[in-house]
């Protein structure tokens, strides 16, 4: 972090003290992390309330402390009380944004944003210092932390957008002011808090809000209420839409001739504007070939050279545990614990279908997908129907709602077995795995699946 004075840093904030020109170089929410020059923000929380160490954090001699309510151990000039401590956190991202002028995109979607992320800064690393969102920080306070870390010599950025709400998306955008965005897809994620994809088509268009008019939007051509978006006019007018796709023959941005194996996917990049060029990524599946269109569409539509950006893609590395594939004890396992939705194991399923096994048997290991409201059994069991028609030699479901996902399955005609705990997870799979073999291993990420692939490993974790 820059330094930058405390009056500019705390603009809009204050509500009791004042802040004067003193430099702030860092904002921290770990009190283990305060030290002088630093603005220390408090957030309540289930099982920690920052609140508790705000005093430790003056004593460590933090210059600032952000809190809902007044302290004791925090003197009344060096406290900023604001009602939310997130929406603090976004204010004080987007005042020290306002020194920097990067380009930049903004990436946010139901299903790829994180990956997306990782192509755009694989393109935009290949033109100059750049920094992105680290693993999926993208919330209130993850993406002023990513604004924080930018830098005078940053030419470019790549930042994250989640929600949970309607209204997030729009005061991150604001706060972080890309110059070019991406919607990857509008799927059923956070269907249990929004109620519907309408209202989560509606909190990804606020990422409209903070371009500036004439910016580019990529967007997904093939994703129906994206489509749906184009046709009834709801795409903001004062912006230039780039839409890509491989489906869809009207996309600007198109992949054509496919080829999948084992170093990945290689495909023709047909660009309306630019040409064609011959592409290839370190991943397996359709679904990484719509996020490297994406990254490719936005940062050409910013300026930069399309067949730079094209081969540039070829530089992707994979964020965390997601479609990671390793070789352990003579076994092929695609390690996809990260996250998961009915889309995401959709495009998992079909990739692994695809994916060639050295003895031709491929299981997996499918745990609940969270979030889903309503929905929740109608879709582990289509997921188990789509499983049963993946040329699987078995499934170990694992987790209270994949109940129904190996019901589902066994109707199908699948092998599929149900376990309620790790253990009884592990067991299955030590039962039917052997050398040759590949596994798919793919959950929400609270589910911990890693755990037990580290137990499978014999690397111990299981818990």
């Amino acid at each position: 972090m820059q330094p930058i004075s405390a009056n500019q840093l705390l603009a809009g904030l204050f509500q009791a003290g004042s802040a004067g020109e003193e430099k702030i170089t860092a904002v921290v929410t770990d009190s283990r992390r305060a030290g002088p020059g630093c603005v220390f923000v408090c957030f309540p929380g289930e099982k920690v309330d920052g609140h508790d160490y705000a005093a430790a954090a003056i004593r460590a001699g933090a210059a600032y402390v952000v809190a809902n309510h007044p302290v004791p151990g925090v003197p009344e000039k060096q406290l900023i009380l604001a009602e939310s401590s997130h929406r603090a956190m976004v204010r004080m991202g987007a005042n020290y944004r306002m020194l920097f002028d990067p380009v930049m995109i903004g990436v946010t979607g139901s299903v790829g944003k994180t990956t997306t992320k990782e192509f755009c800064y694989a393109v935009l690393a290949a033109f100059g210092p750049a920094i992105r969102t680290e693993g999926n920080q993208n919330n209130e306070i993850g993406v002023p932390n990513t604004l924080f870390r930018l830098e005078r010599d940053t030419k470019y950025a790549v930042v994250e957008m989640g929600m949970s709400a309607l209204g997030e998306i729009e005061r991150l955008a604001r706060a972080a002011r890309p110059s070019a965005g991406i919607i990857t897809c509008i799927g059923v994620s956070h269907l249990e808090t929004l109620g519907s994809r309408e209202n989560i088509l509606k909190a990804k268009l606020e990422l409209c809000a903070g371009l500036p008019d004439g910016a580019p939007l990529a967007l997904n051509a093939d994703d129906g209420y994206l489509a749906r978006a184009k046709a009834e006019g709801r795409i903001p007018g004062r912006l230039a839409p780039v839409w890509y796709g491989i489906d869809a023959p009207w996309a600007e941005v198109r992949a054509t001739a496919l080829e999948s194996g084992p170093e990945g996917e290689r495909f023709i990049l047909e660009d309306a504007l630019h040409g064609s060029f011959a592409a290839a990524i370190p991943a397996l599946g359709r679904h990484n070939v719509y996020d490297a269109l994406a990254a490719y569409a936005a940062a050409t539509r910013l300026g930069l050279e399309p067949a730079r950006c094209a081969a540039a893609l070829a530089k992707y590395q994979a964020a965390g545990m997601r479609q990671r594939i390793v070789q352990r004890r003579g076994l092929t396992v695609i390690e996809d614990c990260y996250n998961a939705s009915p889309d995401s194991m959709r495009a998992s399923l079909a990739m692994f279908q695809g994916l060639a096994a050295k003895d031709g048997r491929k299981f997996a290991l499918l745990g609940d997908m969270l979030e889903l409201g309503r929905i929740e059994a109608e879709a582990h069991a289509e997921v188990g129907r789509l499983a049963a028609a993946a040329g699987l030699a078995g499934l170990v479901a694992f987790g209270p709602a994949s109940r129904g996902m190996a019901e589902a399955a066994q109707k199908a005609g699948l092998d599929a077995v149900w376990c309620q705990t790790p253990a009884e997870a592990l067991e299955q799979l030590q039962r039917r795995l052997r050398p040759g073999d590949a596994l798919l291993a793919k959950a929400s990420r609270g589910m911990k699946l890693e755990n037990i692939l580290k137990a499978l490993y014999g690397e111990q974790a299981l818990q």
